[in-house]
């Protein structure tokens, strides 16, 4: 993918240790690159890194919590994050059926970003979720159990993945992801590292976040993130 924009992934590790949370961030524009993702008590932000350039869009779309970590894991591309409750009981699909009720795709016309979700319970059950634009302007929405398999994952993105304007969006069913990393650190480096351009192309990197969670007590996790200039992990 040239450009995916955002990108979500749920998966298990190799070793059949590990459910896994992935979260992407790429950005073409000023106020899109100018952010990093922090991790402040059990959420991790995106935030701004320059608050000058940040003034030039909706903040409303730039900032918010990607990830909610709790007995489960809760992660998307928006403000809808808050609304994903991993406590509920529910089956991961009701879950994010529920949550994403009053939730549209993004009011960025000419390119309405669809909005993208995903949850993993402690049940070990989990689900990803597309909400984008019907060509008469409703919402269009689908939703995926994935089964959670030793060395496998599964992924949606914003865009289709080519860089031309306005983008498509992603469509049809969730991608398949080779979870081979033994550690959360060696998966976000990998992870980085595919998303790094064609020679000549633009980089439109901005962060990758990674999440280990213990599948038997997901509260007993690990998280590395890669921003464009610094690296952190827990």
């Amino acid at each position: 993918m040239a450009y995916p924009g955002r990108l979500v992934a749920l998966g298990r590790d190799a070793a059949d240790e590990f459910n896994i949370v992935i979260y992407a961030l790429t950005g073409r524009s000023p106020s899109s690159q100018a952010r990093k993702m922090v991790i402040e008590s059990n959420k991790i932000w995106t935030k701004p890194t320059d608050p000058v350039t940040f003034k030039t869009e909706n903040p409303d779309l730039l900032v918010y919590p990607a990830v909610i970590l709790d007995r489960g894991i809760a992660v998307s591309n928006g403000q809808q994050t808050a609304d994903i409750d991993v406590r509920s009981g529910q089956s991961p699909i009701e879950v994010l059926d529920l949550a994403l009720k009053d939730w549209s795709y993004e009011p960025d016309a000419p390119i309405y970003t669809p909005r993208i979700s995903g949850c993993i319970l402690s049940s070990n059950r989990a689900a990803l979720s597309v909400v984008k634009r019907a060509e008469n302007g409703d919402s269009l929405r689908f939703f995926f159990e994935v089964p959670l398999i030793a060395g496998k994952g599964k992924f949606v993105a914003t865009y289709a993945g080519e860089n031309k304007d306005p983008l498509p969006p992603f469509h049809g069913e969730p991608l398949d992801l080779k979870l081979s990393e033994k550690s959360v650190k060696a998966l976000v480096e990998a992870v980085y590292g595919a998303l790094k351009p064609a020679a000549g192309d633009v980089d439109f990197r901005v962060a990758v976040a990674c999440i280990f969670a213990q599948k038997s007590d997901m509260t007993n996790r690990q998280i590395a993130i890669i921003n464009r200039h610094e690296r952190t992990s827990t």
